[in-house]
Protein backbone atom coordinates (compact mmCIF):
# COMPACT_ATOMS: atom_id res chain seq x y z
CA UNK A 1 0.00 0.00 0.00
CA UNK A 2 1.19 3.75 -0.77
CA UNK A 3 0.46 6.36 1.33
CA UNK A 4 1.48 9.94 1.75
CA UNK A 5 2.58 12.47 3.59
CA UNK A 6 0.01 14.78 2.17
CA UNK A 7 -2.49 15.28 -1.05
CA UNK A 8 -0.82 15.72 -4.43
CA UNK A 9 2.36 13.93 -3.32
CA UNK A 10 2.41 11.87 -6.19
CA UNK A 11 0.97 8.32 -4.12
CA UNK A 12 -1.44 8.16 -7.66
CA UNK A 13 1.87 8.28 -10.00
CA UNK A 14 3.76 5.73 -7.80
CA UNK A 15 1.22 3.03 -8.20
CA UNK A 16 0.53 3.58 -11.77
CA UNK A 17 4.23 2.77 -12.26
CA UNK A 18 4.13 -0.20 -9.27
CA UNK A 19 1.58 -1.43 -10.98
CA UNK A 20 3.22 -0.92 -14.81
CA UNK A 21 6.51 -2.39 -12.90
CA UNK A 22 4.73 -5.78 -11.68
CA UNK A 23 2.88 -6.53 -14.94
CA UNK A 24 6.20 -6.17 -16.96
CA UNK A 25 7.19 -9.28 -14.84
CA UNK A 26 4.77 -11.25 -14.73
CA UNK A 27 2.37 -10.62 -11.81
CA UNK A 28 -1.46 -10.42 -12.52
CA UNK A 29 -1.52 -7.40 -11.10
CA UNK A 30 -4.92 -4.72 -9.80
CA UNK A 31 -5.12 -1.43 -8.56
CA UNK A 32 -7.42 -0.55 -5.51
CA UNK A 33 -8.27 2.62 -3.44
CA UNK A 34 -11.00 2.16 -1.20
CA UNK A 35 -12.95 5.61 -1.13
CA UNK A 36 -11.88 8.60 -4.39
CA UNK A 37 -12.35 12.27 -3.93
CA UNK A 38 -12.53 13.83 -7.79
CA UNK A 39 -14.03 15.32 -9.89
CA UNK A 40 -11.71 13.93 -12.80
CA UNK A 41 -13.33 10.31 -13.19
CA UNK A 42 -13.76 7.55 -15.44
CA UNK A 43 -16.23 5.41 -16.96
CA UNK A 44 -15.83 1.55 -17.04
CA UNK A 45 -16.83 -0.44 -20.07
CA UNK A 46 -20.11 -1.41 -18.50
CA UNK A 47 -21.25 2.49 -17.66
CA UNK A 48 -20.36 2.68 -13.79
CA UNK A 49 -18.54 5.76 -12.50
CA UNK A 50 -15.07 5.43 -10.55
CA UNK A 51 -11.75 7.20 -9.66
CA UNK A 52 -10.37 8.50 -13.30
CA UNK A 53 -6.88 7.54 -11.25
CA UNK A 54 -7.85 3.75 -11.08
CA UNK A 55 -9.05 3.44 -14.72
CA UNK A 56 -5.68 4.75 -15.56
CA UNK A 57 -4.11 2.27 -13.46
CA UNK A 58 -5.80 -0.61 -14.43
CA UNK A 59 -5.05 0.42 -17.83
CA UNK A 60 -0.99 0.64 -16.56
CA UNK A 61 -1.97 -3.43 -16.05
CA UNK A 62 -3.71 -4.06 -19.01
CA UNK A 63 -6.65 -5.04 -17.40
CA UNK A 64 -10.34 -3.96 -17.67
CA UNK A 65 -11.46 -1.55 -15.20
CA UNK A 66 -14.11 -2.12 -12.79
CA UNK A 67 -16.30 -0.15 -9.56
CA UNK A 68 -14.06 -3.31 -7.00
CA UNK A 69 -10.92 -0.74 -8.05
CA UNK A 70 -12.81 1.83 -6.56
CA UNK A 71 -16.45 1.59 -4.33
CA UNK A 72 -16.64 4.54 -2.98
CA UNK A 73 -16.06 7.89 -5.19
CA UNK A 74 -17.34 11.50 -3.80
CA UNK A 75 -17.81 14.36 -6.16
CA UNK A 76 -17.93 17.81 -4.25
CA UNK A 77 -21.16 19.52 -5.94
CA UNK A 78 -21.15 22.40 -3.33
CA UNK A 79 -19.45 23.88 -0.34
CA UNK A 80 -19.60 21.23 2.09
CA UNK A 81 -21.78 18.88 -0.14
CA UNK A 82 -20.89 16.26 -2.13
CA UNK A 83 -22.08 13.05 -4.36
CA UNK A 84 -21.50 9.94 -2.54
CA UNK A 85 -21.59 7.38 -6.03
CA UNK A 86 -20.58 3.48 -4.61
CA UNK A 87 -20.15 1.12 -7.14
CA UNK A 88 -19.97 3.57 -10.14
CA UNK A 89 -24.27 4.58 -9.09
CA UNK A 90 -24.96 7.80 -7.02
CA UNK A 91 -25.99 7.18 -3.98
CA UNK A 92 -27.33 10.39 -2.30
CA UNK A 93 -26.04 13.83 -1.97
CA UNK A 94 -24.04 14.48 1.60
CA UNK A 95 -22.75 17.24 3.58
CA UNK A 96 -19.47 15.90 5.03
CA UNK A 97 -20.89 15.66 8.68
CA UNK A 98 -23.71 13.32 7.78
CA UNK A 99 -21.26 11.44 5.40
CA UNK A 100 -19.09 11.33 8.27
CA UNK A 101 -21.42 9.98 11.15
CA UNK A 102 -24.08 7.95 8.85
CA UNK A 103 -22.18 6.27 5.65
CA UNK A 104 -18.53 5.37 7.25
CA UNK A 105 -20.23 3.31 9.79
CA UNK A 106 -21.54 0.58 7.00
CA UNK A 107 -19.00 1.79 3.96
CA UNK A 108 -16.30 -0.98 5.65
CA UNK A 109 -18.04 -3.97 4.29
CA UNK A 110 -18.26 -2.42 1.35
CA UNK A 111 -14.93 -1.67 0.82
CA UNK A 112 -13.82 -4.59 2.56
CA UNK A 113 -15.70 -6.98 0.35
CA UNK A 114 -14.62 -4.86 -3.04
CA UNK A 115 -10.99 -5.90 -1.86
CA UNK A 116 -11.97 -9.10 -1.17
CA UNK A 117 -13.00 -10.03 -4.71
CA UNK A 118 -9.97 -8.35 -6.19
CA UNK A 119 -7.72 -10.35 -3.94
CA UNK A 120 -9.92 -13.84 -5.42
CA UNK A 121 -9.12 -12.98 -9.07
CA UNK A 122 -5.46 -11.31 -8.83
CA UNK A 123 -1.93 -12.31 -7.43
CA UNK A 124 -0.58 -8.50 -6.48
CA UNK A 125 -3.49 -5.87 -5.16
CA UNK A 126 -1.61 -2.35 -4.98
CA UNK A 127 -3.20 -0.05 -2.84
CA UNK A 128 -3.26 3.73 -3.28
CA UNK A 129 -4.33 6.01 0.00
CA UNK A 130 -5.69 9.30 0.31
CA UNK A 131 -4.24 12.70 1.90
CA UNK A 132 -2.40 11.66 5.28
CA UNK A 133 -2.58 8.96 7.50
CA UNK A 134 -2.03 11.48 9.89
CA UNK A 135 -5.45 13.47 9.86
CA UNK A 136 -5.62 13.13 13.66
CA UNK A 137 -9.51 14.22 13.41
CA UNK A 138 -10.42 11.50 10.62
CA UNK A 139 -8.67 8.52 12.20
CA UNK A 140 -11.65 6.97 13.91
CA UNK A 141 -13.86 6.40 11.17
CA UNK A 142 -10.23 5.76 8.63
CA UNK A 143 -11.63 3.56 5.82
CA UNK A 144 -8.65 4.45 3.19
CA UNK A 145 -5.05 4.65 5.19
CA UNK A 146 -4.04 2.75 8.09
CA UNK A 147 -7.38 0.90 9.29
CA UNK A 148 -7.30 -0.35 5.41
CA UNK A 149 -3.96 -1.25 5.81
CA UNK A 150 -5.01 -3.71 8.28
CA UNK A 151 -7.93 -4.72 6.87
CA UNK A 152 -5.23 -6.14 4.01
CA UNK A 153 -2.87 -6.55 6.33
CA UNK A 154 -0.78 -4.76 3.76
CA UNK A 155 2.77 -3.47 4.50
CA UNK A 156 3.36 0.34 3.84
CA UNK A 157 5.33 2.52 2.06
CA UNK A 158 5.29 6.25 2.64
CA UNK A 159 5.29 8.72 -0.04
CA UNK A 160 6.68 12.45 0.32
CA UNK A 161 7.09 15.44 -1.98
CA UNK A 162 10.20 17.11 -1.99
CA UNK A 163 9.11 20.05 -4.33
CA UNK A 164 7.03 21.81 -1.92
CA UNK A 165 9.56 21.48 0.96
CA UNK A 166 10.29 20.21 4.46
CA UNK A 167 10.08 16.85 3.14
CA UNK A 168 12.12 15.32 6.53
CA UNK A 169 9.68 16.60 9.12
CA UNK A 170 6.63 15.57 7.17
CA UNK A 171 7.74 12.24 6.72
CA UNK A 172 9.10 12.12 10.65
CA UNK A 173 5.70 14.13 11.37
CA UNK A 174 3.83 11.33 9.86
CA UNK A 175 5.02 9.13 11.66
CA UNK A 176 5.06 10.37 15.08
CA UNK A 177 1.16 10.88 14.48
CA UNK A 178 0.86 7.44 14.11
CA UNK A 179 -0.02 4.75 16.69
CA UNK A 180 3.15 2.23 17.32
CA UNK A 181 0.95 -0.71 15.37
CA UNK A 182 0.54 1.87 12.63
CA UNK A 183 4.13 3.08 13.01
CA UNK A 184 4.97 -0.70 12.73
CA UNK A 185 3.50 -1.38 8.90
CA UNK A 186 5.91 1.41 7.27
CA UNK A 187 8.25 -0.58 5.75
CA UNK A 188 10.12 2.19 3.75
CA UNK A 189 9.64 5.51 2.22
CA UNK A 190 9.73 7.41 -1.27
CA UNK A 191 10.85 10.74 -1.76
CA UNK A 192 9.25 11.86 -4.72
CA UNK A 193 9.46 14.91 -7.22
CA UNK A 194 13.40 15.56 -7.05
CA UNK A 195 14.63 18.28 -9.09
CA UNK A 196 18.52 18.74 -7.40
CA UNK A 197 21.83 16.94 -6.61
CA UNK A 198 20.90 13.72 -4.65
CA UNK A 199 24.92 14.43 -3.62
CA UNK A 200 23.34 17.22 -1.11
CA UNK A 201 20.52 15.41 -0.19
CA UNK A 202 22.01 12.09 1.14
CA UNK A 203 22.84 13.31 4.59
CA UNK A 204 19.79 13.78 5.06
CA UNK A 205 18.75 10.28 3.58
CA UNK A 206 21.10 9.00 5.95
CA UNK A 207 19.98 10.94 9.39
CA UNK A 208 16.64 9.68 8.18
CA UNK A 209 16.85 5.98 8.57
CA UNK A 210 18.94 6.29 11.45
CA UNK A 211 16.30 8.29 12.97
CA UNK A 212 13.40 6.20 11.95
CA UNK A 213 15.07 2.87 10.96
CA UNK A 214 13.23 2.77 8.12
CA UNK A 215 14.77 2.17 4.22
CA UNK A 216 14.72 4.99 2.03
CA UNK A 217 13.45 3.07 -0.91
CA UNK A 218 14.40 5.93 -3.50
CA UNK A 219 14.58 8.80 -4.60
CA UNK A 220 12.36 10.02 -7.93
CA UNK A 221 13.28 12.87 -9.69
CA UNK A 222 10.35 15.15 -11.53
CA UNK A 223 9.08 13.68 -14.56
CA UNK A 224 8.48 16.02 -17.39
CA UNK A 225 5.87 15.37 -20.11
CA UNK A 226 4.53 12.21 -19.08
CA UNK A 227 1.40 11.76 -21.07
CA UNK A 228 -0.52 10.06 -18.13
CA UNK A 229 -3.72 11.56 -16.72
CA UNK A 230 -3.73 13.80 -13.42
CA UNK A 231 -6.18 12.63 -10.62
CA UNK A 232 -7.55 15.92 -10.16
CA UNK A 233 -7.72 19.69 -11.05
CA UNK A 234 -4.59 20.42 -7.99
CA UNK A 235 -2.32 19.10 -11.38
CA UNK A 236 -3.53 21.73 -13.05
CA UNK A 237 -1.61 24.26 -10.72
CA UNK A 238 1.92 23.09 -12.39
CA UNK A 239 0.94 23.67 -15.98
CA UNK A 240 3.50 26.15 -16.90
CA UNK A 241 5.53 23.51 -16.97
CA UNK A 242 4.05 22.88 -20.34
CA UNK A 243 3.19 25.66 -21.79
CA UNK A 244 4.16 26.25 -25.79
CA UNK A 245 3.80 30.22 -26.44
CA UNK A 246 5.61 29.38 -29.94
CA UNK A 247 2.64 27.42 -31.29
CA UNK A 248 0.61 28.17 -33.89
CA UNK A 249 -2.59 27.81 -32.67
CA UNK A 250 -3.91 28.89 -28.72
CA UNK A 251 -6.08 27.07 -26.80
CA UNK A 252 -7.77 28.72 -23.40
CA UNK A 253 -9.65 26.75 -20.69
CA UNK A 254 -11.48 27.98 -18.53
CA UNK A 255 -10.48 26.69 -15.23
CA UNK A 256 -13.83 26.71 -13.34
CA UNK A 257 -14.59 26.10 -9.77
CA UNK A 258 -15.65 23.05 -10.26
CA UNK A 259 -13.96 21.55 -13.06
CA UNK A 260 -14.81 17.92 -14.38
CA UNK A 261 -12.79 15.47 -16.72
CA UNK A 262 -10.46 18.44 -17.51
CA UNK A 263 -7.93 15.91 -19.15
CA UNK A 264 -10.22 16.32 -22.60
CA UNK A 265 -7.77 18.60 -23.42
CA UNK A 266 -4.87 16.73 -22.88
CA UNK A 267 -4.15 15.30 -26.63
CA UNK A 268 -4.83 18.87 -27.94
CA UNK A 269 -1.57 19.83 -25.49
CA UNK A 270 0.28 16.36 -26.66
CA UNK A 271 0.00 18.19 -30.42
CA UNK A 272 2.98 20.26 -30.98
CA UNK A 273 1.45 23.10 -33.07
CA UNK A 274 -1.23 23.86 -29.82
CA UNK A 275 -0.83 25.27 -26.51
CA UNK A 276 -3.37 25.01 -24.07
CA UNK A 277 -3.66 27.15 -21.18
CA UNK A 278 -5.76 27.38 -18.14
CA UNK A 279 -7.02 30.13 -17.47
CA UNK A 280 -9.51 32.13 -14.52
CA UNK A 281 -10.16 36.03 -15.16
CA UNK A 282 -10.77 38.16 -18.13
CA UNK A 283 -7.02 39.11 -17.88
CA UNK A 284 -5.75 35.49 -18.40
CA UNK A 285 -7.74 35.23 -21.82
CA UNK A 286 -5.41 37.15 -24.33
CA UNK A 287 -6.35 36.44 -27.59
CA UNK A 288 -6.69 32.63 -28.53
CA UNK A 289 -7.94 31.19 -31.16
CA UNK A 290 -9.99 28.78 -29.30
CA UNK A 291 -11.89 29.11 -25.86
CA UNK A 292 -13.18 25.40 -23.79
CA UNK A 293 -15.57 25.70 -21.47
CA UNK A 294 -14.91 21.73 -20.06
CA UNK A 295 -17.00 19.94 -17.83
CA UNK A 296 -18.16 20.82 -14.18
CA UNK A 297 -19.67 19.00 -11.26
CA UNK A 298 -22.12 22.04 -10.72
CA UNK A 299 -23.19 23.65 -14.07
CA UNK A 300 -25.26 26.68 -12.39
CA UNK A 301 -22.97 27.56 -10.10
CA UNK A 302 -19.59 27.59 -12.22
CA UNK A 303 -22.13 29.49 -14.92
CA UNK A 304 -22.51 32.09 -11.97
CA UNK A 305 -19.00 31.94 -11.63
CA UNK A 306 -18.22 33.24 -15.13
CA UNK A 307 -20.74 36.15 -15.02
CA UNK A 308 -19.33 37.41 -10.89
CA UNK A 309 -15.59 37.67 -12.84
CA UNK A 310 -16.92 39.17 -16.32
CA UNK A 311 -15.44 36.02 -18.09
CA UNK A 312 -18.89 35.47 -19.54
CA UNK A 313 -18.46 38.94 -20.85
CA UNK A 314 -14.60 38.75 -22.41
CA UNK A 315 -16.18 35.45 -23.77
CA UNK A 316 -18.64 37.42 -25.55
CA UNK A 317 -16.39 39.85 -27.23
CA UNK A 318 -13.57 37.58 -28.07
CA UNK A 319 -15.84 35.22 -30.22
CA UNK A 320 -17.51 38.52 -31.36
CA UNK A 321 -13.91 39.17 -32.84
CA UNK A 322 -14.02 35.55 -34.78
CA UNK A 323 -12.39 33.31 -31.66
CA UNK A 324 -13.97 29.25 -31.73
CA UNK A 325 -15.92 28.56 -28.41
CA UNK A 326 -16.15 25.01 -27.71
CA UNK A 327 -17.84 23.35 -24.85
CA UNK A 328 -17.92 19.98 -23.18
CA UNK A 329 -20.77 18.25 -20.79
CA UNK A 330 -21.24 21.16 -18.48
CA UNK A 331 -19.61 23.58 -20.98
CA UNK A 332 -21.81 22.32 -24.00
CA UNK A 333 -25.13 22.93 -21.21
CA UNK A 334 -23.76 26.61 -20.71
CA UNK A 335 -23.76 27.67 -24.13
CA UNK A 336 -27.34 27.13 -24.15
CA UNK A 337 -30.36 29.30 -23.98
CA UNK A 338 -31.33 28.02 -20.49
CA UNK A 339 -31.02 26.02 -18.05
CA UNK A 340 -33.13 24.50 -15.35
CA UNK A 341 -33.02 22.64 -12.14
CA UNK A 342 -36.58 21.77 -10.92
CA UNK A 343 -35.48 18.68 -8.60
CA UNK A 344 -32.60 20.70 -7.24
CA UNK A 345 -30.15 18.29 -8.57
CA UNK A 346 -26.81 20.67 -8.62
CA UNK A 347 -28.56 23.92 -7.17
CA UNK A 348 -31.57 25.16 -5.40
CA UNK A 349 -31.62 28.67 -8.02
CA UNK A 350 -34.38 26.45 -10.07
CA UNK A 351 -33.97 28.30 -14.09
CA UNK A 352 -31.09 30.79 -15.19
CA UNK A 353 -30.35 32.13 -18.59
CA UNK A 354 -27.67 30.07 -20.38
CA UNK A 355 -24.61 32.04 -22.70
CA UNK A 356 -27.40 32.08 -25.41
CA UNK A 357 -25.22 30.61 -28.17
CA UNK A 358 -27.11 27.93 -29.09
CA UNK A 359 -30.87 27.44 -29.13
CA UNK A 360 -30.82 24.70 -26.35
CA UNK A 361 -32.43 24.00 -23.45
CA UNK A 362 -30.85 21.44 -20.53
CA UNK A 363 -33.08 20.42 -17.42
CA UNK A 364 -31.50 18.32 -15.01
CA UNK A 365 -33.04 15.05 -13.97
CA UNK A 366 -32.24 13.01 -10.73
CA UNK A 367 -30.49 9.82 -12.80
CA UNK A 368 -27.18 10.01 -13.82
CA UNK A 369 -25.85 8.86 -17.56
CA UNK A 370 -22.99 7.03 -17.90
CA UNK A 371 -21.65 5.01 -20.89
CA UNK A 372 -18.63 4.80 -23.11
CA UNK A 373 -20.54 5.85 -26.89
CA UNK A 374 -19.47 5.14 -30.26
CA UNK A 375 -20.83 7.48 -33.66
CA UNK A 376 -19.49 9.13 -36.26
CA UNK A 377 -19.48 12.93 -37.49
CA UNK A 378 -22.65 13.66 -39.15
CA UNK A 379 -23.13 17.48 -39.41
CA UNK A 380 -23.13 18.62 -42.84
CA UNK A 381 -22.03 21.72 -42.53
CA UNK A 382 -19.84 23.74 -45.25
CA UNK A 383 -17.17 23.97 -42.92
CA UNK A 384 -16.95 20.60 -41.43
CA UNK A 385 -17.45 18.70 -44.94
CA UNK A 386 -13.73 17.16 -44.29
CA UNK A 387 -14.90 16.06 -40.72
CA UNK A 388 -18.22 14.46 -42.20
CA UNK A 389 -18.45 10.61 -41.39
CA UNK A 390 -15.18 10.37 -39.24
CA UNK A 391 -15.38 7.47 -36.41
CA UNK A 392 -15.40 8.53 -32.71
CA UNK A 393 -15.77 7.31 -29.34
CA UNK A 394 -15.78 8.71 -25.78
CA UNK A 395 -17.58 8.66 -23.10
CA UNK A 396 -21.14 10.17 -20.85
CA UNK A 397 -21.11 11.01 -17.94
CA UNK A 398 -23.87 14.27 -17.09
CA UNK A 399 -26.95 14.32 -15.13
CA UNK A 400 -28.89 17.10 -17.35
CA UNK A 401 -30.53 16.42 -20.76
CA UNK A 402 -30.02 18.85 -23.44
CA UNK A 403 -32.76 19.54 -26.37
CA UNK A 404 -33.16 22.03 -29.40
CA UNK A 405 -35.47 24.83 -28.89
CA UNK A 406 -35.52 25.34 -32.47
CA UNK A 407 -33.95 23.12 -35.46
CA UNK A 408 -29.98 23.35 -35.29
CA UNK A 409 -28.11 21.03 -36.91
CA UNK A 410 -26.42 18.20 -34.74
CA UNK A 411 -22.22 16.79 -34.68
CA UNK A 412 -22.41 13.63 -34.47
CA UNK A 413 -24.74 10.48 -34.56
CA UNK A 414 -24.47 8.26 -31.87
CA UNK A 415 -26.52 5.00 -31.72
CA UNK A 416 -29.92 6.20 -32.61
CA UNK A 417 -29.76 9.75 -31.39
CA UNK A 418 -27.97 12.97 -32.18
CA UNK A 419 -25.16 14.26 -29.84
CA UNK A 420 -23.79 17.70 -29.68
CA UNK A 421 -24.66 21.14 -31.61
CA UNK A 422 -23.03 23.50 -34.13
CA UNK A 423 -24.09 27.00 -34.75
CA UNK A 424 -25.18 28.61 -37.66
CA UNK A 425 -21.09 29.52 -38.80
CA UNK A 426 -19.78 26.39 -37.49
CA UNK A 427 -17.54 28.02 -35.09
CA UNK A 428 -19.18 27.64 -31.96
CA UNK A 429 -20.52 23.59 -31.17
CA UNK A 430 -21.07 21.63 -27.95
CA UNK A 431 -20.96 17.86 -27.21
CA UNK A 432 -21.94 15.73 -23.51
CA UNK A 433 -18.75 13.50 -25.59
CA UNK A 434 -15.86 13.61 -23.04
CA UNK A 435 -12.39 12.06 -24.84
CA UNK A 436 -13.38 13.52 -28.08
CA UNK A 437 -10.45 14.96 -28.71
CA UNK A 438 -8.66 11.55 -28.01
CA UNK A 439 -9.88 9.95 -31.83
CA UNK A 440 -7.09 11.23 -33.54
CA UNK A 441 -8.34 11.90 -37.07
CA UNK A 442 -11.17 14.23 -35.86
CA UNK A 443 -8.76 16.14 -33.32
CA UNK A 444 -6.11 16.81 -36.44
CA UNK A 445 -8.77 17.24 -39.38
CA UNK A 446 -10.75 19.82 -36.64
CA UNK A 447 -7.09 21.70 -36.05
CA UNK A 448 -6.26 21.70 -39.77
CA UNK A 449 -9.84 24.35 -39.93
CA UNK A 450 -8.26 26.77 -37.48
CA UNK A 451 -4.56 26.62 -39.88
CA UNK A 452 -6.29 26.82 -42.75
CA UNK A 453 -8.19 29.91 -41.52
CA UNK A 454 -5.04 31.47 -40.04
CA UNK A 455 -3.16 30.99 -43.39
CA UNK A 456 -1.35 27.86 -42.28
CA UNK A 457 -0.61 24.99 -44.31
CA UNK A 458 -2.80 21.96 -42.62
CA UNK A 459 -0.54 18.89 -40.77
CA UNK A 460 -0.88 15.49 -40.89
CA UNK A 461 -1.52 13.67 -37.68
CA UNK A 462 1.67 11.18 -36.35
CA UNK A 463 0.15 11.20 -32.45
CA UNK A 464 -2.20 8.34 -32.13
CA UNK A 465 -3.53 9.26 -28.58
CA UNK A 466 -3.99 5.44 -27.40
CA UNK A 467 -0.50 4.36 -28.52
CA UNK A 468 0.88 7.54 -26.34
CA UNK A 469 -1.08 6.52 -23.36
CA UNK A 470 0.53 3.03 -23.70
CA UNK A 471 4.63 4.16 -24.42
CA UNK A 472 3.85 6.93 -21.41
CA UNK A 473 3.20 4.01 -19.22
CA UNK A 474 6.28 1.94 -20.31
CA UNK A 475 8.42 4.97 -19.58
CA UNK A 476 6.99 5.78 -16.19
CA UNK A 477 7.56 1.97 -15.49
CA UNK A 478 11.87 2.81 -16.60
CA UNK A 479 12.04 6.02 -14.61
CA UNK A 480 10.84 4.21 -11.21
CA UNK A 481 12.51 1.51 -12.23
CA UNK A 482 16.01 3.44 -12.13
CA UNK A 483 15.43 5.49 -8.94
CA UNK A 484 13.87 3.27 -6.89
CA UNK A 485 14.68 -0.19 -4.85
CA UNK A 486 12.43 -2.51 -6.92
CA UNK A 487 13.93 -5.69 -5.26
CA UNK A 488 13.11 -4.38 -1.89
CA UNK A 489 10.02 -3.15 -2.75
CA UNK A 490 9.38 -6.96 -3.84
CA UNK A 491 10.70 -8.29 -0.67
CA UNK A 492 8.51 -5.91 1.48
CA UNK A 493 5.34 -7.43 -0.53
CA UNK A 494 6.59 -10.88 0.12
CA UNK A 495 7.26 -11.30 -3.73
CA UNK A 496 10.21 -12.87 -4.97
Amino acid sequence: MFQGTASDVGKSIITTAICRILVQDGFKTAPYKSQNMALNSYVTLCGKEIGRAQGVQAEACGITATTDMNPILIKPTRDMTAQVVVHGRPHAEMSARRYREEYLPIAGSIVRDALDRLKSEYEVIVIEGAGSPAEINLKDRDIVNMRLAEWADAPVVLVADIDRGGVFASIVGTLELLEEHERSRVKGFIINKFRGDIAILQPGLDWLEQRTGIPVLGVVPHLNGIDIEAEDSVALDHQADNLNPDADIDVAVIRLPRISNFTDTDPLGAEPDVQVRYVQSPEELGNPDVILLPGTKNTLADLGFLRELGLAEAISKKVGLGTRLVGICGGYQMLGARLSDPHQVESEEGEVAGLGYLPAETVFHPDKRTERVRGIVACKHPEWLELQGISVEGYEIHMGRTEKLKPIEGLFQIGGHEDGMLSADGRIWGTYLHGIFENDEFRRKWLNLIRQEKGLASLETDIHFQSRKTAAFDRLAEHARAHLDIGKIYRIAGLK
